[in-house]
């Protein structure tokens, strides 16, 4: 499969370039910084006066930023040309430069004055959806929205029949044509708005008021126990839902964090072994030409020139005869510090002594002047 990849792509240093180029961290901020002046002239653009007074400004900046938006694709294409149609954030790119290009092709199509132009315009905004792509945090938290869908689709299905029974119950209850409220419980897609409106908790009071004018007995009951249900128990599951799937999608994002920091220390590992290796395979291969008269001592040598920054990595570190050198000369330094502080107390409490013993006898001699 390799050696077909290998006919098939000629150009396999190049594209291993770009790759790494579209993953490196420099890109990424090229990236999220024309994204963010590109969604700020989008804000700006909102402003009449502002539009009017830099209009040219504004039409070369969306050049530039197709170009960049366009070039991404081209490179991510370039790159990855199989696998770019199977990651759902590259169709997201690819959606938002068609969404980019539709009102420049509808005023050259249907001219300035097309009725439609400013849905075209208005859907600029998604343009900012780009920086889910740079962002990681983002993603983990769509991925956990993807994660509850089928659990928020039964709570909603749920939630869905009981305003269904709710709003038939309602329209015959509330919704008579003579004496009831036909205004929210007159047909079945009035009734259904006003128990969202119900769910919400928003203005519910006023609909009350209404049902209590037209003194129906029932009402104020129908409204606590659909409140009670839709409310406090299918709006709070659905919240329930979202967060405890969205704090395991945090927590798996962790630990993939966690993993690609040990992946990079073991990378690293591997690298200061291959260049210790290749520093001692040099040293065998040179023992020959330098006036040594063991390996060991040629190593010894090599120890002399290195510095304490230097890192060393080793397989079996406690146990090791290397370790174990440097342990035993890092004892006898400690060895050495601790018996010249003692020498330095000692030499202290000598000097001490020596100004007591003094101190008596400049305090007579101080008497004696005096009298």
């Amino acid at each position: 499969m390799a050696l077909v990849s290998l006919m098939w792509r000629r150009d396999v240093q190049c594209q291993a370039f770009v790759k790494k180029f579209l993953r490196s961290q420099l890109f990424k901020i090229i990236m999220i910084s024309t994204i963010s002046i590109n969604s700020f002239l989008v804000v700006l653009w909102t402003d009449y006066n502002t539009r009017y007074n830099f209009f040219r400004l504004f039409e070369v900046s969306e050049i530039f930023f197709v170009a960049i938006y366009s070039a991404e694709f081209y490179m991510k294409l370039y790159a990855e040309p199989i696998d770019f149609w199977k990651n759902g954030y590259n169709l997201l790119d690819l959606t938002i430069i068609i969404v980019i290009s539709i009102p420049y092709t509808l005023r050259k199509i249907k001219g300035k004055h097309y009725p439609h132009l400013k849905i075209g315009d208005g859907i600029q905004s998604l343009r900012i959806l780009k920086l889910i792509t740079y962002s990681r945090g983002i993603r983990t938290l769509i991925t956990a929205i993807g994660q509850t869908f089928y659990t928020v689709a039964s709570v909603l299905i749920l939630f869905f029949l009981l305003m269904y029974l709710f709003a038939i119950l309602g329209f015959f209850l509330f919704g008579d044509p003579n004496e009831g409220d036909l205004e929210n419980w007159g047909n079945l897609a009035s009734a259904f708005f006003t128990l969202f409106s119900l769910a919400t908790v928003d203005g519910w009071t006023d609909l009350q008021e209404q049902l209590d004018k037209r003194n129906f007995v029932l009402s104020r009951a129908f409204t606590i126990i659909f409140i009670l249900l839709g409310s406090f128990v299918f709006l709070s599951m659905f919240v329930g839902v979202m967060i405890m799937h969205t704090e395991n999608s945090i927590k798996k994002f962790e630990r993939e964090l966690m993993l690609e920091r040990h992946m990079t220390l073991i990378k690293e590992k591997q690298v200061i072994v291959k260049r210790q290796q290749e520093e001692v395979s040099r040293l065998m291969k040179t023992q020959a030409n330098v006036d040594c008269k063991s390996f060991s001592e040629l190593v010894e040598n090599f120890k002399n020139t290195l510095q304490h920054t230097d890192p060393m990595v080793l397989d079996d570190f406690a146990t090791s005869l290397p370790f174990i050198d440097i342990y035993l000369a890092t004892l006898d330094n400690q060895d050495a510090t601790i018996y010249k502080l003692q020498e330095l107390y000692y030499e202290i409490v000598h000097v001490l002594n020596l100004m007591l013993e003094d101190l008596p006898q400049r305090k007579q001699s101080t008497i004696v002047s005096k009298d």
